[in-house]
């Protein structure tokens, strides 16, 4: 199938510069731009139908509570009808300005749309009271918010899995050209994957500073020749990362691929992600930026900590009798304890205990020096596919994290939390580089940006990097979209750490 690129400007194209500003739209304009609306009116569909169906749902709970019997289209429907106007462009209206309408790769996840309807659910009470709305229970504006967020992420996630796969079968690809050091290129190939946003990647090459072979990358000249590069190939992306070059020469290479229509994305080193949280001092001779530490604390740390309780309290409540089936399964399928205490390194480096359901026969830990030269991870990691210590039900706890599930009691107990850098053991601890370490700044997580990005295909030194984009850009909703992409992770087998 042909490729087709996303950014079709060719040399001496004048339209392709993203840069210029013109009076009258390009054709290639023209396409973007219909796509884009195309995508917005899509999504607001979707998002006004979800509402619609989930007030009608939340209308017919009421009557069923209250005793009634629910008529379809009958008083549930006639109440949505009086509603369903406002609420319709009060949603829209506040998803558009918290970026669910975005661009594919800016548009917010599940926990931006959790926030935005809770957002919807205060201005629409807010205008009942300010009337003079009669209400009979406010339990319907708890129950809406509940199954507008379970509809309407529901009906987002069909439609971001349906536009993926039509994109592939069109054969649409991402045109991207590589700039920078060879071992950090060969890092950013392997992190990047086949795609990003359900876009697959056609890697044109790599470009580094003097042009040297590397049998790892496809390299096709120096930075230097970028000029040339882009002339030929029409890249839709040039992807720069690690390049040491001074600001006119970095300029000038931003310059050069704009003025082609090329974007430009930086993959930042781990000092870039420390400066997002730089704070200026002012009365200097020269500018200087503060790094503050990434830790929870005051307001933060209270709203992170009951969102921790209120949700693992909720789980255990829920799932007790799913543990105990759990439990006879473990007791009867090898001798040893049901619950396994895996000594992990928390917060300010300090030991505990992590509980998880026993997977493993009970000489585990005795067996695992002979099998270190079988390990398959990267750095001080150690991760085996077929783990011969692992028992029968253990394969299947492990393949979907169910063993995982207790560590809700070092949640309670204040030793974790929900969401934040995976514990590692410590046989892993002790391989740590120095600047591995921040990442003890805080709790650590049962799930994680670890556990959502496609961890399998990268290195240590990239999940760590990821611990750190976690810290410095922390909030609450990030902590509900990552919980809201565990599960699909978790599904796809993708192994834990």
């Amino acid at each position: 199938m042909a490729t087709k690129p996303l950014v079709g400007a060719g040399p001496g194209d004048d339209t392709g510069d993203i840069r210029r500003v013109r009076v009258l739209p390009s054709s290639l304009q023209l396409r973007t731009l219909a796509r884009r609306l195309a995508s917005v009116l899509a999504l607001a569909i979707i998002d006004v139908g979800g509402l619609a169906v989930a007030l009608y749902l939340a209308l017919i709970l009421r009557e069923v509570y209250y005793g009634q019997t629910p008529i379809l289209w009958g008083l549930a429907w006639s109440a949505e009808n009086n509603w369903l106007p406002f609420l319709a462009v009060v949603t829209v209206l506040v998803f558009w300005h918290n970026g669910l309408y975005a661009a594919r790769e800016q548009r917010s996840g599940a926990g931006r749309v959790v926030s935005s309807l809770l957002l919807v659910t205060v201005v629409t009470l807010a205008f009942a009271i300010g009337t003079g709305y009669h209400h009979t229970t406010f339990g319907l504006y708890v129950t809406s918010l509940v199954l507008a967020a379970a509809v309407i992420g529901g009906l987002r996630s069909c439609y971001e899995i349906v536009t993926r796969d039509v994109w592939r079968i069109a054969g649409v690809r991402r045109r991207a050209l590589l700039l920078g050091e060879n071992d950090r290129l060969v890092d950013l190939r392997r992190a990047l994957g086949l795609g990003r946003s359900g876009i697959d990647y056609e890697f044109l090459g790599a470009l580094t500073p003097d042009g040297s072979e590397d049998p790892l990358l496809t390299v096709i000249g120096s930075v230097d020749e970028l000029d040339g590069v882009l002339d030929r190939l029409h890249p839709d992306e040039l992807i720069v990362s690690g390049v040491d070059l001074d600001d006119r020469a970095l300029l000038q290479l931003v310059d050069l691929a704009h003025e082609r229509g090329v974007k430009v994305q930086i993959a930042p080193t781990t000092t870039e992600l420390l400066t997002q949280r730089a704070e200026y001092v002012p009365g200097q001779g020269v500018p200087l930026f503060e790094l503050r530490p990434p830790v929870f604390a005051g307001v933060d740390w209270m709203v992170k900590r009951v969102f921790d309780l209120s949700v693992s309290s909720l789980l255990i409540l829920i799932g007790t009798p799913i543990w105990l089936i759990l439990a006879a399964a473990v007791k009867l399928d090898s001798p040893g304890p049901v619950f396994y205490r895996d000594r992990r390194v928390g917060l300010g480096e300090r030991e505990f205990g992590m509980f998880k359901f026993r997977s493993m026969y009970t000489n585990a830990s005795e067996r695992q020096a002979g099998l270190e030269a079988s390990n398959e991870a990267s750095g001080p990691l150690f991760k085996i596919k077929d783990d011969p210590r692992v028992t029968r039900v253990g394969k299947i706890l492990r393949r979907y994290s169910i063993d995982e599930l207790p560590q809700v009691l070092n949640v309670l107990r204040g030793e974790m939390s929900l969401v934040g850098p995976r514990p590692l053991p410590l046989r892993d601890y002790v391989q740590l580089e120095e600047w591995h370490r921040k990442r003890y700044l805080v709790l650590p997580g049962m799930t994680g940006l670890w556990q959502v990005s496609g961890r399998i295909e990268l290195t240590f030194d990239d999940l760590v990097r990821l611990d750190f984009y976690y810290l410095e850009n922390w909030s609450i909703w990030l902590d509900v979209s990552i919980l809201a992409k565990t599960m699909p992770a978790v599904l796809a087998r993708r192994g834990a750490y």
